[in-house]
């Protein structure tokens, strides 16, 4: 086979190999921790949300997130103004973060991949049967 054949090939598998796992990790949720948390409640809410606890909010197994946070009281709290400067803590709209899904530059960049992929194992057949058709190579 060629060498700017195998060289192609190589460079098409190296790149599909680390694409594939890529996906994964750019989609991965960020840990959550008591800390992440103003209130007992809102921690609570969380771990009711997935009761297998995988961000280990129940630290002693009890079924109560974050003891060590504050409560929300029962008396009237006076809402502090919220400035021109605040940023979200936990993603878009204080929500838990990470993301939905894919982004639209990402499933195009997949189907090029797929695309690329497909073809090189096409033009890989395509080569082998009018190499076998002529017969084979002499030194």
């Amino acid at each position: 086979m060629d060498i700017h054949i195998r060289a192609l090939y190589t460079a098409a598998l190296a790149v599909l190999v680390t694409a594939g796992p890529a996906v994964a990790v750019a989609h991965a949720q960020t840990d959550l921790d008591c800390s992440d948390f103003a209130l007992q409640e809102d921690a609570q809410a969380e771990f009711n949300r997935d009761p297998s606890d995988p961000f280990r909010l129940d630290a002693d197994n009890d079924g109560i997130a974050c003891e060590v946070l504050p409560h929300t009281t029962s008396t009237a709290v006076t809402p502090t103004p919220v400035s021109s400067t605040a940023l979200p803590q936990r993603g878009v709209d204080a929500g838990v973060g990470g993301s939905t899904g894919p982004a639209g530059f990402e499933v195009v960049g997949g189907v090029g991949l797929t695309v690329v992929a497909v073809g090189l194992v096409a033009g890989h057949v395509l080569l082998r049967r009018r190499r076998s058709a002529v017969g084979p190579r002499r030194p």
